[in-house]
Formats: C-alpha cells, sequence, structure tokens
C-alpha cells in the first residue's frame, strides 16, 4: 500500500539532515578528496531509493541502519569498477570493499568512532586555507550539513549559480592543491585550526544575522554551526580555549533567535525582544562552554564577543543591563580589531554610558571608512543617535541617505516610517 508521500518526504529531509554529513565524509574517505562529488552521488542515490522504496513498503524500523546499508553497497559496488580502482585510498577500498568478509570489513568503516573521525577529516578539508572563505562556508554546508543549493542561495542571499560556482571552485582547488583527507598536526593544526573557527563562525553568521528568509533553514545554519564546533571539542587532541570560546559565543547568541524575528520577519532589536522567548538550556550551556574557555587564560575576540553576550543574556531587562562592563569588554575587543563594525558597536555601547552626543563623536572618528557606504546599520544607528540628541532633521536625511542602498520593499517600508516618524517628532 502506498504510504503518504509528505510523511515519506519529511522522514527523508530529516534523515537527510543529519546524517549527509556523516555518510558523504566515511565515503569521502574511501573515495578520495578529489572524488568529493562523487561521494555526495552515493549519499543521494540511497536516499532516493529510500524515498521511493519506502513509500511502498513503509518506514522500516531502522531506517539509519537501513540507509547506511544501502550507500555501503552503492559504494562497494562503485569501487569494484576498475576505472574507480587507481583513484580511492587503497587501505579504506580494502576494508570498504573486501571479497573475503564484506560486510564486517566494511562494517569497520561506519563505526561511530570512524563516521566521527572522518566528519573531523572532513570539516579541515572544507576548510582549506587555499580555498576562499565564501567558497569554505558553501562546501561546508553542502557537504557536512547536507543543505540544497537552493537552500544555501537562501542562506548567502544569494543566486543558485553564484553557489555552484563557489562549489565548483572549491572542488576544484582541492584536486589541484592534493588535499589530503587528514586532520594536521603541529603547528599546521594551530593554522589550520584558526582557520576552520573563522569558517564556522562565518557560517554562523549567515543563519543568524539576515533578516529574510526562510526562517527554519537560516535558524538550522546556526545549529549545524554548533554541531561542527562540538565535533572539533570533543576531540581532546585539536580542541582549545578558542573552540569553547566560539561554542559558547554561538550557543549564547543562538539563544535569543527566535525573539529576533517579528510575525513579518521583521528584526526586533535587543530592547524590545520578549526575554520570555530566550532559551535558557542554550544560556546554560553557553555560560558553561564560556566558564571552561575562560579557565584556559587566554583572551581571544570569541572570548571577548562571548562575555558580552554573556552580559546581555544574564541581564533580567534591558534597563539592567551593565552598560559599563560591556564598554569595557568593547575597549578590549577594540585593541585587538579595529575593524570599522566593532567601532559602531561600541559607538553604540558608549551612548548608553556617556550619552547620544559622545556616541556621535565616536562615530564621526570612524565615518570615512568606506565599508559604510552600504552597510545599511551604519546610517540607522547614526540616524538614531541623532534623533536622541534632538536633531530629527540629521536622522531623516541620514535614513534618505540609506534608502540610495539596494533595499528589499520591506525594510524600504520600515525606514520611511522610521522617517515619518522622526519628522513628527522634530
Amino acid at each position: 500500500m502506498l504510504k503518504s508521500e509528505t510523511d515519506i518526504s519529511d522522514k527523508i529531509d530529516h534523515l537527510f539532515r543529519h546524517e549527509y554529513g556523516k555518510l558523504v565524509s566515511v565515503l569521502t574517505n574511501a573515495f578520495g578528496t578529489s572524488n568529493i562529488e562523487l561521494a555526495e552521488d552515493v549519499v543521494q542515490e540511497a536516499m532516493l531509493e529510500a524515498l521511493h522504496k519506502w513509500a511502498y513498503s513503509g518506514v522500516p524500523d531502522n531506517p539509519v541502519g537501513w540507509i547506511y546499508q544501502v550507500a555501503k553497497n552503492k559504494a562497494i559496488n562503485l569501487v569494484k569498477r576498475e576505472q574507480f580502482q587507481n583513484q580511492m585510498i587503497p587501505e579504506v577500498l580494502h576494508r570498504l570493499a573486501s571479497d573475503q568478509n564484506p560486510t564486517s570489513l566494511s562494517d569497520s568503516v561506519f563505526t561511530d568512532k570512524e563516521i566521527a573521525d572522518d566528519q573531523l577529516r572532513m570539516i579541515f578539508t572544507c576548510c582549506h586555507p587555499s580555498i576562499s572563505p565564501d567558497s569554505q562556508v558553501a562546501l561546508t554546508l553542502k557537504t557536512l550539513c547536507g543543505f540544497s543549493i537552493p537552500e544555501i542561495a537562501k542562506a548567502f542571499l544569494t543566486s543558485e549559480e553564484n553557489i555552484n560556482k563557489r562549489l565548483v571552485r572549491a572542488r576544484k582547488t582541492i584536486r589541484k592543491a592534493n588535499v589530503i583527507f587528514e586532520v594536521p598536526v603541529g603547528k599546521e593544526l594551530e593554522n589550520r585550526l584558526s582557520t576552520v573557527l573563522e569558517a564556522i563562525y562565518l557560517l554562523f553568521n549567515e543563519g543568524y544575522n539576515a533578516s529574510s528568509g526562510n526562517k527554519l533553514i537560516r535558524f538550522e545554519v546556526c545549529e549545524e554551526a554548533i554541531r561542527l564546533a562540538k565535533i572539533i571539542a570533543a576531540n581532546p587532541t585539536i580542541s582549545s580555549s578558542n573552540t569553547y570560546a566560539l561554542l559558547a559565543l554561538m550557543t549564547l547568541n543562538a539563544s535569543r533567535f527566535q525573539s529576533r524575528l517579528d510575525k513579518c520577519d521583521s528584526l526586533i532589536d535587543l530592547e524590545h525582544q520578549d526575554r520570555d522567548m530566550w532559551d535558557q538550556n542554550l544560556i546554560k550551556n553557553g555560560l558553561y562552554y564560556l566558564e571552561f574557555a575562560a579557565a584556559q587564560n587566554e583572551v581571544s575576540i570569541y572570548h571577548i564577543l562571548a562575555t558580552i553576550s554573556a552580559q546581555h543574556c544574564t541581564a533580567r531587562t534591558y534597563n539592567a543591563t551593565d552598560w559599563e562592563s560591556i564598554l569595557s569588554l568593547y575597549d578590549m575587543l577594540a585593541a585587538i580589531d579595529k575593524s570599522p563594525v566593532v567601532l559602531l558597536n561600541r559607538a553604540i555601547v558608549l551612548s548608553k554610558t556617556a550619552g547620544p552626543k559622545e556616541a556621535l563623536k565616536a562615530m564621526n572618528s570612524i565615518k570615512d571608512n568606506t565599508t559604510f557606504n552600504s552597510y545599511l546599520p551604519y546610517y540607522t544607528t547614526k540616524a538614531d543617535l541623532h534623533f536622541q540628541n534632538g536633531e530629527g532633521h540629521a536622522a531623516a536625511l541620514l535614513l534618505n541617505k540609506a534608502l540610495t542602498l539596494p533595499l528589499e520593499e520591506k525594510t524600504k517600508t520600515l525606514i520611511y516610517n522610521k522617517i515619518s516618524e522622526y519628522s513628527e517628532k522634530n
């Protein structure tokens, strides 16, 4: 009897999201990094076979095991083809497709430990320094997180064609650089881990900072970034204080995710968020990670940003926020990272401790930075500070300038409404 196609599709989608990256990682270890796309094809074929067969026979008792067995059989058949023999990793090939006892030997490739180790290797492969940062994130979403190209395009707010180009470039770079499927050691590990953490944080921000797109998909981007950081943290020979600091930062920020958008998908600022919607379990976990990171006697951008996020998460109300402490943290951060965005955020905090006039002075010192020419938060923040300072006309002029940026209609409407508000109260 034909089962509900919607139910089966939902089951496959769940499995795809949670098992895809594991299987691709295991098969990439067998096929080699030059054949990542081949590994993806095998997993996708297994998922399609499940979709067709389960529609008639129903979902098996152990659906994950079923998918793994089908993917394993397809891989064994593939590696036995003569044209692929020289492309495979000999040792893994023998374990995967031994004629003596194929089931037990190939099962050794699919143990929990092997899967975890292969995912770790895949993280370092996707984030190889020879690959551009935007391609690193796209490849990570595709191979490790099981996101489709349309979903990745939504996450990046770009076209599917553009994402395809990034993936092609990344795979070509891996082949050309002959990237080895391994976790580096020694000094190289330290350098590569830094690149990996940067890519994971960029991945998290792709899901967290955008104000449009499918909510579920965007939150899943954040969840996947946290999951990848946890894989690194779980390995004591690789993990570092920075890993836990980044994990704390992402977990604390994710705790506020559901309160950041209204029913129309418009951003709600921190002051007006419903704090009852904040996930207390995530806050508890984030504070634990931060405590662990702080005990290592290291200070990085991740440590400072996580501590700032903790200040916000533990304040009972917006007015109870310890802005003086946060300003001190931003002073520390600015000493390490003088990026325009950091200085902009510091100016916002300064307005809470010293008033809008002092904050505007701080913003005037960075106004000539070209980064802000197309950065909407710069215009909206400065406009709000002018309004707080009793300068409604100056605020409206800034927002009118912001309207010249390439914006969605929804965003334009919000700015028009703000201009009207400033004009009425001027």
